[in-house]
């Protein structure tokens, strides 16, 4: 029987933590030091938590559940019945919130479900700080419980049926709004799915951090995709392609030990058979549900190289565990064709969300409304509206400050290039406020005018939901 967290227990235990900066992590990640021997800056304004009074709290310290019992690697072909059992349990989720380093944690996972998504990862955490480090793991990772019930249209009129559940849930202020005979309905139960995501380089460090999430999640998740040069350094994620055996015995290690099942999100090789092979290889180590990002290592600029889906299908076809896509999701076309081209149970989608965190919901921005070639209507809704909206789950789910500026830069680019002296006042600002981040979202609505988001109308998303 899983093991829920219960939120009132969540938003009591928490210390105040000296802070870990982004220079102290990066050279922590590269150089895989002790903690011991290294310094904690406190003064950075971006590293606080942009926390209110009441706000949320990490995670208490809890012993791993008894979920299922641990089967054997070599019972393959029930280690098979079992991916595929839980993947229909936790309801066969296509539309994921991808991992990204500052970027998917919980404010903004519990924003992109609001808006479609049905599941989500967290930003890679570093396995060797997260086992050693109790203000890493209570700063960097983060989760909840919950349940919002909410309605909205495609043309962005929304407003909330109620919610229930523990603690304090999750408010908002909705937008005054018309009854529409055809709405968008969604249900928020919680932060879950959740895959929780490490980079490692070693078994025995990365099972005991991924002992300390068991609790919480329903995937541990190993980085073998990272291409960013940290990674090279720090020697994991896509480098580590360099070294199967090591893979191996990371994947071997979680699957004989966890109660979780653990999953794997990889980069392809430049040849297709190397491809299919190390898939394979992940298969019978006990990987549970492969993610598979269709661009190389050296392929690290997602506009310049177009994911290769082809890659991707014939993975599907040669393993017989889930297989998720990565690459090219940019609006739910997008979606729609990936499915059906590469045949994977669902899809990630990063960079787009980010800008567009309604993507799953069928919103999409101009710049892709006309490449679709479908027919889009204009509506009453935009990026400022989402940034006010992950503004007050911050409120309700603090996070550093960093992540908050990173992500209104993001979901704001397009207004800031009308008004570069606003993003420049932002800039300028050495600690933020959300009274202040609030009046500077209503400036930008004030000086532009609105810059809307499109949605089909409604009749082209008759098939179902999202128009799945």
């Amino acid at each position: 029987m899983r093991l829920w967290p219960p939120l009132p227990l969540l938003l009591r235990r928490r210390n105040r933590r000296r802070l870990i900066t982004p220079s102290y992590f990066a050279s922590y990640m590269a150089a895989d030091l002790p903690p011991s021997g290294s310094s904690e800056p406190e003064d950075e304004p971006d590293e606080h938590l942009c926390e209110t009074e009441g706000g949320g709290r990490s995670l208490p310290e809890l012993p791993s559940p008894a979920l299922t019992s641990i089967v054997p690697l070599l019972e393959s072909e029930r280690r098979l019945e079992r991916a595929w059992e839980h993947w229909r349990r936790i309801g066969s989720p296509r539309l994921i919130v991808a991992p990204m380093v500052d970027n998917s944690e919980l404010p903004f996972r519990m924003l992109c479900r609001k808006y479609g998504a049905e599941a989500a990862y967290t930003p890679m955490l570093h396995s060797r700080i997260f086992a050693e480090n109790e203000k890493y793991r209570g700063m960097e990772f983060t989760t909840c419980k919950a349940n919002i019930y909410f309605q909205f249209n495609l043309c962005g009129d929304h407003e909330m049926l109620g919610s229930t559940g523990t603690g304090t849930g999750i408010g908002y202020e909705m937008y005054p709004v018309r009854r529409y005979d055809k709405i968008f309905k969604t249900r928020i139960r919680e932060d879950r799915p959740l895959f929780v995501q490490f980079c490692a380089n070693d078994p025995d460090v990365l099972l005991e951090a991924a002992k300390k999430v068991e609790p919480y999640c329903d995937y541990v998740d190993i980085n073998f995709g990272c291409p960013q040069r940290i990674a090279k350094r720090g020697n994991y994620g896509a480098f580590l392609m360099d070294n199967l055996p090591l893979i191996k015995s990371l994947v071997e290690k979680l699957a004989n030990n966890l109660h979780v099942p653990v999953s794997c999100k990889i980069r392809i090789f430049p040849d297709l058979k190397d491809t299919l092979a190390y898939a394979k290889m992940l298969e019978e180590a006990g990987c549970a549900l492969l993610a598979v990002h269709g661009r190389t290592r050296d392929e690290k600029d997602g506009k310049k190289f177009r994911a290769d889906w082809d890659a991707i299908r014939e993975v599907r076809h040669t393993v017989k565990i889930p297989v998720l896509a990565n690459g090219n999701i940019r609006h739910m076309d997008d979606v729609r064709s990936c499915l059906m081209h590469t045949e994977a149970e669902g899809v990630l989608s990063a960079e787009s969300l980010l800008e567009n965190p309604a993507l799953f919901a069928g919103f999409c921005t101009a710049e892709w409304k006309d490449e679709s070639g479908s027919s889009y209507e204009r509506c009453r809704f935009d990026q400022a509206d989402l940034a006010d909206e992950y503004l007050k789950m911050c409120e309700q789910y603090p996070v550093p400050w960093r992540m908050v500026r990173s992500h209104v830069h993001k979901m704001l680019g397009e207004w800031f290039s009308i008004q570069p002296q606003v993003r420049e006042e932002l800039n300028l600002q050495s600690k933020l406020t959300f009274e202040w981040l609030h009046e500077m979202v209503d400036k930008l609505r004030n000086l532009n005018g609105r810059i809307p988001l499109y949605a089909k109308a409604v009749d082209d998303n008759k098939n179902g939901k999202n128009g799945l």
